[in-house]
């Protein structure tokens, strides 16, 4: 009997550790277009499986990246969305958002200036090959 309650219990620990192996949960939301409906249900998405997560006492890491069109999202001068960003800033440090270089180079030499791009924003090289490298690295990528 004291065998049987030890395979039961190495099996049970065998089929759990996956779930506390894996580390935080992790989502990547892409924003490609400029359309502010689409980026404010980016934020909500993020800000609903947040809660999700932390509800049940998970942790969660979500990128936001922003590329073409959706980088205006994250330009100072044209974010509809800017004071929700700021808000994130403070709120959810959970949350990170990724300008994609390519895009920021591209608008630059279109418009002849500077895009400036709000604060606690990472410049990656390029949006589209960030999201392969982390699905790659088994991120969950979700375009709202």
């Amino acid at each position: 009997m004291r065998l049987l309650r030890l395979v039961v219990a190495l099996l049970a620990l065998f089929f759990a550790l996956p779930a506390f192996a894996d580390g935080p949960h992790r989502l990547a939301l892409q924003i490609s277009d400029n359309d502010a409906d689409k980026m404010n249900a980016v934020l909500n998405v993020a800000t609903n499986v947040s809660k999700y997560y932390a509800d049940k006492g998970e942790e969660l890491e979500i990128q936001i990246v922003a590329f073409n069109a959706g980088l205006h999202m994250l330009r100072e001068d044209t974010s509809p969305v800017k004071p929700r960003l700021a808000s994130f800033a403070k709120s959810m440090p959970n949350v990170s958002f990724k300008a994609c270089q390519n895009t920021v180079d591209s608008m630059a030499k279109r418009e002849g200036k500077a895009i400036p791009i709000v604060e606690n924003t990472e410049h990656v090289t390029a949006g589209v090959a960030t999201l392969i490298e982390l699905s790659e690295k088994g991120w969950t990528i979700v375009r709202p």
